[in-house]
This record gives C-alpha cells, structure tokens and sequence, in this order.
C-alpha cells in the first residue's frame, strides 16, 4: 500500500522500527533494572523508590508468586489506582512468567465478577480501599489467592503509618471488608525478601496484558496484549519522541507524569512501561480528580513530559493555582483517550509553552497508532500520522480502501496490534481483516500527506473523559429494571468529560422517577458509565425493522444539553 505519511516524518525516525529488539517485557524490566538502578524511578506522595529499590520489591512479590505453583501465563490481578505498588506488582507479575489483568477499582460489583470470571484470574493485588467490592463478590469468581495492601505500605515507617490513619480514620476511604485468607501485601515481600524469582522463558508471543475494553455485545473484552505487541509500541513511541526528548535512556533524567490511571492502556504504556525502557522518573498521581493536590505536586516535582486527557488538561487550566507552576522544563505535551479541543491545546500552549501532540489508538493497539509529529508547533485537528512500522488503512463497508480524502473506517495493521479477544474467536474474526488489520470503528479521513481526523465513531461509543462506554452495555442493565420498558443511551456534549451519557426511556412502571432509575444505575455502573440526564418518552424513534435509532435521539437533542451544561 502506498505510505504517503513517511515522507512527512521528521528527520532521524525510521519508517520501520528495528527487527532486533527485546523479546519479551520480561527482558526490557530486567535491563532498566540494572541499567538505571541509582535513578530516582517513582514519586508518590513524596515518597521517592529508586529502580534499585524497586527491582528489590519486584524480586520478592516476583519470587512470593511463584511459590503459589501457579501454571506458566496464569492470569494475576491488579485493583489500584497509580501508587507505588502498583509497577512493583505489574513487573512482578511479568517476571513470575505470569498475565497481568488489569481492573479498575472503581469498578461495581456486577463488572468485577464479569472481568475475573472471563479472564480467570487466580490471584489478585487489591489496595483496601476496594476491598469490600471483592468481599461481595468473592464466593462468584475463581481467585485463589487475595493480597491486601494499603495506601501507606511502601511510603515507610512513620509516613506510613500517618497516611494510613488519615486514609482510613480521617477520610474514611477504607470501607468495612472481611476477606478470610488474604495475605497483607507487607508478608508478601517478608516472605519473598532477598530471593531472586526464576527467570521465565518467555517469548514475543506469550501473554502479557488482557486489557479489558467494552464491547458493541454489551460484554467487556479482553484484548490480547502479547509482550511482542507491548515491546513494538514502547519502541515506537519511543522512536517517534526521539526529535523532542531525544534516545531513550541517554542524557540527562525525564521526568514523565503518571495523573492517567495505570490500568488503562494509555498511561500503561506511555507512562508505565515507556518510563522503564527509558529511565524516566515517573510521578504517581494516585487521584487526579483533587486538582489541588495535583498541582501540589506538580510543584513539588517539576515534570518534563505530560501525557494527559483533554478535560484533565482542562481542569488543570481553570485553577488558579495553576499558573504558579514552574511549566518550564515541560518538552512534551501528549493528548490521548479522547479528542483534544482547539480550545483547550491553544490555551495549553498559552500556559505552557508547549502544545499538545495529539495521538490515537485504542486498547486493541497497545495502544499508540497514530501521533502528530514531535517537532510540529501547532495543534492541527488531526490524530496525525502512522507511527513507524504501522499501516492505516481507510475501509469502506466492503472492506476495500476507499478514495484518498474520502471518509471511512479507520483500519490498523502493525506489530503492536493485538492477538485477539480473549475467548472471543467470533468477536475476534469480526474486529479483523483478512489480511490483518484491525478495524477500529472510528471514521476518518485521510489526506494527501498521511494526516488523519476523526470525523465520527461507527460505533455509538460514548466517550468519557477518555473512557470508552458502549450503549449496549447501559442499556442491557437499565432494561433488567423492572419499571422500565424500553431503553436507548446515547452520548451529548459536556464541557468538563467531553461527553456523558444520557437515557431515553419507555416507562412499563408510570411510578418510575429519575431518581430512583439513577440510583439503580448508580448500584450497578461505574461512575463515568452512570446516566447523567435521563428523559421519559412514550416512545423511541425506531427503524422499519424496529431497532431503536439512537442517531436520532442524539442528533435531537445535543444541542439542548450543550446549553444545559453550559
């Protein structure tokens, strides 16, 4: 196919990332180990781990593990937002010769069991807070083995033991949970402290994540990440910021901030595992709601690259405090998740002096697809280009490609791309070409340079503040309502996540109140997925064959809630 978008590459990145790489994840966490080990690697709360210390830690969760006699590529969870256990526990994993599953702690009840049951995963790290989610649902899943930590365990002693009162006592984040035979994450690294774990044989090929994305089923998938496909994309990205930050791992310490959650793909990579390959310094940001503390922070350890979402970069923009952070050492501004506003990036840059780099992918890509180029100057409107060793390709319903400037499906085909949906082999057919490109949904275009925007999602995904919500999913919970007839979600504008959900529903019960619809969504939905507007109607706009027609209600009505949040 032709490649209009490589001579558009700045001087110095390769079209094709090289054939010699690490083979596993296994190998490129060993190495930093041992290449930056008297580099600061993670800051949390002002607690600093080195790569050393962190290397000691991830030996003894890694060697704790393997005492469990767990068969090669079991799958471990991980339920914790980003704080210093969490790399310990994810390389730990990997070097135990295990899968890590990512959970995100906020999860509902009803969509843990989901994701430890379809994954079957046998053991689980778990930080406290979350504890009493896993208690509800502990007798429905297969885990084995429950690690408990907390939010002080690695901040030492007496810093220790101040932040778990105040977790526990002040804020009263740590809600009542009785889980016989959890092991506290402290006996974890007693009993593993000073031994090395065995070394697995892993190869390119072999498990490393099963990252859950939603699915148009209404059921959450879990993509396939093999340590080829992760390895791919960390070099990728890593060669495509070399004009920016330069080789990854030489001169003088990055600093990257980790406020994304680990658990979702962008932040996994870009942060997580791209600040191992590199040596970067990684602040945690354990809740990058309190912008207060964030910014705290921020001043604190200044940072040199910035990955983020829109609204995050907009949240921090409307602070006043944010003006008296030292934005001076930032070289990079990355805007991933969800599309970044005109808006937002000029005022960004305005603030920093840095613009926003735009990029796109998805949970099936590892993620990172397509980038604007690091040496561009200004924000474009456009995803960017095709990262080195990646093909896009723009489909029509056919599957063939359509005419150069005409919309269509953006399909991607790399070494970054995922081996499947885990126990999914129909969804897995569905999602991929013949000839191996995956087909994301999303409409594009692109133009005579390679340049790609967005111009609508075939799907009718929701996005919130960089997190996918499928309609299927709502609506499927919300019609188990026993008051309700009929359901239609959809997506509307909203300044602070970009979009929110809003419900369309046929009453069965006339006694039915919004109150008590959003309460039971509040019981069975996370919080980004929960309805933010719901509207009672005697009946939904339907097609001839009576699928509800969800473009409608959302081409309707848009315009009135725009107005409402503003």
């Amino acid at each position: 196919m032709q490649k209009p978008w490589l001579a558009e590459y700045p001087p110095g990145v390769p079209a094709e990332i090289p054939a010699q790489r690490p083979e596993s994840l296994v190998d490129v966490i060993e190495d930093a180990f041992q290449r930056y080990a008297e580099r600061d690697a993670y800051v949390c709360m002002g607690k600093t781990l080195s790569f050393a210390q962190t290397d000691r830690l991830s030996c003894a969760v890694a060697y704790w593990l393997q005492t469990l006699k767990l068969e090669p590529g079991a799958r471990v969870a991980i339920m914790m937002p980003n704080v210093l256990q969490y790399m310990v526990c994810a390389t730990a994993i990997l070097r135990a010769g295990y899968v890590v599953v990512n959970v995100n702690p906020l999860y509902t009840p009803r969509e843990l069991t989901h994701q430890l049951k379809d994954s079957g995963a046998e053991a689980i790290f778990i930080l406290e807070n979350f504890a009493s989610t896993l208690q509800k649902v502990r007798s429905q899943v297969p885990l084995k083995h429950i690690v408990v930590t907390s939010m002080g365990d690695l901040m030492g002693g007496a810093k220790g033991f101040i932040v778990d009162l105040v977790v526990r006592h002040v804020k009263k984040l740590v809600p009542p949970y009785e889980l016989s035979g959890s092991v506290k994450f402290k006996d974890v690294l007693k009993k593993g402290a000073g031994r090395k774990p065995q070394r697995p044989s892993t190869r390119a090929d072999d498990i490393a994540f099963l990252q859950y994305t939603g699915g148009t089923t209404g059921v959450a998938k879990g993509a396939i990440l093999t340590h080829g496909n992760i390895v791919a994309n960390i070099i990728q990205n890593a060669l495509w910021m070399e004009p920016m930050v330069g080789p990854a791992g030489t001169g003088p310490q990055l600093t990257t901030v980790s406020a994304l959650p680990l658990y979702h793909i962008f932040a996994l990579t870009a942060c997580g595992l791209y600040g191992l390959y590199s040596g970067a310094r990684n602040l945690l940001i354990p809740n990058p709601r309190d912008i207060p503390a964030f910014i705290k922070a921020l001043e604190q350890t200044p940072v040199n690259i910035f990955p983020a979402v829109n609204t995050l970069f907009n949240a921090l923009l409307h602070h006043p405090d944010f003006a008296k952070v030292d934005m001076s050492g930032l070289k990079l501004s990355l805007g991933g998740g969800m599309a970044v506003q005109r808006a937002v990036a000029e005022k960004w840059k305005a603030a920093t002096g840095c613009h926003i780099l735009e990029a796109y992918g998805l949970s099936e890509t590892s993620p990172g697809a397509t980038i604007n180029p690091a040496t561009s100057k200004e924000y474009n409107g456009t995803i960017g280009l095709p990262i080195p060793s990646t093909e896009v390709a723009i489909l029509d319903d056919s599957g063939q490609q359509v005419p150069q400037g005409q919309p269509g499906e953006i399909a991607i085909r790399g070494p970054q791309v995922m081996a499947g949906y885990w126990n999914m082999p129909e969804e897995t057919a569905k999602a991929m070409t013949a000839d191996g490109f995956f087909k994301t949904g999303d409409i594009g275009i692109m133009d005579e340079k390679g340049y790609i925007r967005i111009v609508d999602r075939k799907k009718d995904m929701i996005l919130v503040s960089g997190f996918n919500v499928y309609p299927n999913e709502i609506e499927a919970i919300v019609a188990q309502h026993p008051g309700v007839q009929e359901v239609a979600a959809v997506g509307v504008p909203d300044e602070h996540s970009g979009e929110v959900v809003k419900l369309y529903v046929v009453r069965s019960d006339p006694g039915l109140t919004e109150e008590a619809l959003k309460q039971y969504c509040h019981e069975n939905l996370t919080g980004y997925k929960r309805p933010r507007y719901i509207e009672f109607r005697d009946e939904l706009p339907k097609t001839n064959v009576g699928k509800i027609l969800r473009r409608a209600l959302r081409d309707e009505t848009a315009p009135q809630e725009q107005k409402k949040a503003a």
